[in-house]
């Protein structure tokens, strides 16, 4: 098959591929080999390191499903926060009303500028200062205020990427059946950007799951990733730790990805969409269209 970026490759060019990727599997192969050498000098692959996690229920019970089910917790709810505010906070940037287009831009840009952990920092300094919020509960307040701020700002430029995604048409047909702005946006564009939109909010989604260690590292969060340093103080395995966890990360961001192709196919099936699709980086979008959008294939 053939288009206009993609040559159909040879039996030479299908030749040097199989070359590529032995060339690379053995190097991969090689590297690995002189990792898993490393451990095992250093004394990382011995049983004891290993085995309390198949036989000892305790490590799971008491550090990472608790763990766990505070990344999920803290996640979840920045992501309920942070979706709707980021779809009103896109739809604003683009209307036609300069008083409300110019002062949600900055918003967006303000805080799509700084570091998410500076924001979970200045949320924790703001609530030991101004409200009366628990000890113990005030790292989770922290984390969702610094990821929903954040990520609302990301999800903006995304939901603003998908619908300049769309072809003029549909805005042209609209007005000319007398729909007005608001109409236009609930009933046509948005519905139709949804599917152009969800690879890079499920990427969004993702991130903001990951992002809830930073509340671990520096907050005090007992999320994942801080188990770590209580189970290494315990079982004197910090590798094996962060290689169970890691492992544990990979399954869930999975499962959510999977989840999301499943509903992305589903609603490409329900619906009629313009086979556009809004790439993860939406850094930049300017007044004529937006950029990391194309046309799938």
């Amino acid at each position: 098959m053939t288009s206009v970026l993609y040559d159909t490759p040879g039996p030479k060019a299908k030749a040097r591929n199989w070359i590529y990727s032995g060339i690379f599997v053995v190097l991969f192969g090689l590297a690995l080999w002189w990792v898993l050498s490393l451990m095992a000098e250093k004394g990382q692959l011995d049983a004891d390191k290993w085995t309390p996690f198949v036989t000892d229920g305790q490590i799971w019970t008491t550090f990472l499903i608790p763990g766990l089910l505070e990344t999920l917790k803290a996640g979840a709810i920045a992501m309920v926060i942070a979706l709707p505010l980021g779809a009103l906070l896109g739809i604003g940037r683009l209307s036609d009303h300069a008083w409300v287009r110019g002062p949600v831009g900055a918003v967006v840009e303000f805080f799509r500028a700084i570091p998410v952990l500076i924001l979970m920092v200045f949320g924790s300094q703001l609530y030991v200062q101004f409200t009366d919020i628990p000890s113990e509960h005030r790292p989770l307040y922290a984390v969702v205020t610094g990821l929903v701020l954040y990520n609302a700002a990301v999800i903006a430029e995304i939901v603003r990427a998908g619908v300049l995604s769309l072809p003029r048409g549909q805005t042209d047909a609209a007005k000319a059946i007398g729909m007005r702005k608001g109409q236009t946006m609930a009933y046509v564009l948005i519905p139709q950007a949804v599917t152009a939109m969800l690879p890079a909010l499920v990427s969004q989604l993702v991130v903001i799951l990951k992002d809830t260690a930073l509340g671990g590292s520096l907050l005090g969060l007992g999320e994942l990733l801080s188990m770590n340093r209580q189970i290494s103080a315990n079982y004197s395995n910090t590798i094996a730790t962060l290689v169970v966890i890691a492992l544990i990360y990979i399954v869930v961001n999975f499962a959510l990805t999977s989840f999301a192709s499943w509903l992305e196919g589903r609603l490409r099936k329900s619906t009629k969409g313009t086979g556009a699709v809004v790439a993860g980086d939406v850094a930049e979008v300017d007044a004529g269209g937006a950029t990391g959008v194309g046309k799938a294939p």
